[in-house]
């Protein structure tokens, strides 16, 4: 065992002189290699050093040589600079020389002509007392000359000059005369030929389309058996239909279809609703006709509003009162010479508001002047006057502007204008109500006449209503039953047929009746 241990120990002795000698060997391959690698590295830098040097020494040359070339640029450029500096100075100071010569010459021309003007003062100052001794001679002969004018006209020199003066302000007058007249011509062809261009565009800008009134309306019947029922037993219904509504009920031949006959446009569509609504509900009697013509009429009045509603917003003047609504609105059923009166009044505002554009004047109020000029008409029948005074003073009251008002009243010449709006719409209503096809004379003749013999025969005491009907060839008046007996109705057809043959010409005959009806009315509750 002892052996055993020794022999480890001299085995691990002999290996770790192994070692150190293995390790020594190393060492010095170690060092060597990095004794040349560091020989290398040296050598390396040596040559990087040596390469650096030579790149450093080679910049320096070419920044010595550029520096070189900088600086002789510099001398180049001074050199010049100098050159072109001493060639400006020659230059300036030939220039000086030759503008002090000019002006050694200048000085001697202005001492020249100052010689010259002296001697010319002198010439002046000898002629001037030349031309004053002249003129005294001249001043001496002059009064010489004009006293002797004066011994031989027998005038002063105050009465001569008067005279001349006179004389003058003759031909000035005249010729002054002659310039205005002149000119008032050329104003009036200018005037004529500007008003004619004007009414030329005003009428091509507006087209309207113009259709007839009628005075009968038609009512579609479902069969002829309707007619009976409309007749009436003993024919109650159609008098009664006929008393209501003041038209005159046409039943003929005709298949299907019963007539309304009468002037007045509104009443004849009042009677038009009531037996569209008769016929409608079946139920036709008197009673109940009284109470369908009344229901009629408070929708006619409600229809009044609404078309002049229409009316004032087509015409652009909705600022209108609201009184004028159901006037307008009348104004649709009413005619004038046949022609429309709410379609002529909407024509003339907007021809009028045309015109006033051209001019330069205010468009909107010549529209709303155009809309209400002939507003007279919608109540002209109830009251004294010419529908151009009751339109002018209605819209005074309603406190229309002047120029509205002014063009009321005077839109027919009846007053004279005022404002430079009437002649306007003056112009507009002829150009309106002269159209091809706007009016028609008989038509306006015809509604006059039946408008006359109602008004002849309504004026008779005891008179309630008269109608017109069959195209004037009868005359149908509701009397007063408190006011007129049955004698006395009688009499009373008498003497309008009598009124009507003296103050009415008219051809054929006219027939008058006069109807008398009591009433009496109960209510059972």
């Amino acid at each position: 065992m002892l052996y055993f241990i020794i022999g480890l120990g001299v085995g691990g002795l002999i290996g770790t002189i192994g070692l150190l000698v293995a390790s020594r060997i190393l060492g010095r391959r170690l060092t060597e290699l990095a004794r040349r690698e560091a020989d290398g590295i040296i050598a390396q830098a040596t040559t990087r050093a040596e390469n650096n040097a030579k790149q450093i020494e080679l910049e320096a040359k070419q920044e010595s040589l550029k520096l070189r070339d900088e600086a002789e640029e510099v001398h180049n450029r001074a050199e010049l600079d100098a050159a072109k500096a001493e060639r400006a100075a020659a230059a300036r100071e030939l220039t000086l020389d030759r503008r002090a010569h000019e002006l050694d010459q200048k000085v001697e021309t202005l001492e020249r002509r100052d010689e010259q003007l002296k001697q010319q003062e002198e010439e002046i100052r000898d002629v001037e007392q030349e031309v004053k001794a002249i003129r005294m001679e001249l001043v001496d002969e002059r009064c010489e000359s004009k006293r002797q004018l004066e011994r031989i006209s027998k005038l002063t020199e105050a009465d001569a000059r008067e005279m001349f003066l006179k004389q003058i302000s003759e031909d000035c007058q005249t010729e002054a005369g002659e310039m205005i007249r002149k000119s008032l011509e050329q104003a009036q062809d200018e005037a004529k030929t500007k008003s004619t261009t004007i009414l030329l565009e005003a009428i091509q800008k507006y087209a309207a389309e113009q259709t007839a009134d009628h005075t009968v309306s038609t009512i579609q019947l479902a069969d002829d058996a309707m007619k009976g029922r409309v007749i009436g037993r003993e024919g109650r219904n159609i008098r009664s239909f006929e008393k209501a509504t003041g038209v005159d009920v046409i039943i003929d031949d005709t298949p299907g279809v019963v007539g309304l006959s009468c002037f007045d446009p509104v009443r004849r569509e009042i009677a038009r609703v009531s037996l569209e609504k008769l016929v409608g509900d079946g139920r036709i009697h008197p009673g109940r006709i009284e109470e369908v013509v009344h229901e009629a009429t408070t929708e006619m009045d409600e229809q009044l509003i609404d078309l002049g509603n229409q009316a004032a917003h087509n015409g652009h003047a909705i600022s209108i009162p609201r009184q004028l609504y159901p006037l307008l609105g009348r104004l649709h059923f009413r005619t004038s010479y046949g022609q429309n009166v709410l379609k002529h009044s909407l024509e003339v505002a907007h021809l009028a508001q045309v015109m006033a554009d051209e001019l330069g004047l205010d468009g909107t109020l010549a529209r709303r002047a155009g809309l209400l000029h002939d507003i007279g008409k919608a109540f002209d029948h109830e009251s004294e006057g010419s529908h151009a005074e009751l339109g002018a003073a209605l819209l005074r009251k309603l406190g229309e502007p002047e120029a509205v008002v002014n063009a009321a009243a005077a839109h027919h010449g009846d007053v004279p204008a005022t404002t430079p709006l009437t002649p306007i719409i003056m112009a507009a209503d002829t150009i309106s109500a002269s159209r091809p096809g706007a009016r028609r004379e008989s038509l306006e003749r015809y509604v006059k006449r039946l408008k006359d013999l109602e008004k002849l025969a309504a004026d008779f005491k005891g008179v309630r209503q008269a109608y017109a009907i069959h195209a004037g060839r009868e005359i149908r008046v509701i009397a007063d039953a408190k006011a007129v007996d049955d004698g006395g109705s009688a009499k009373l057809a008498r003497d309008i047929a009598k009124a009507i043959a003296d103050n009415v010409n008219f051809p054929g005959e006219i027939k008058v009746t006069v109807l008398r009806e009591t009433r009496s009315v109960e209510l059972a509750r």
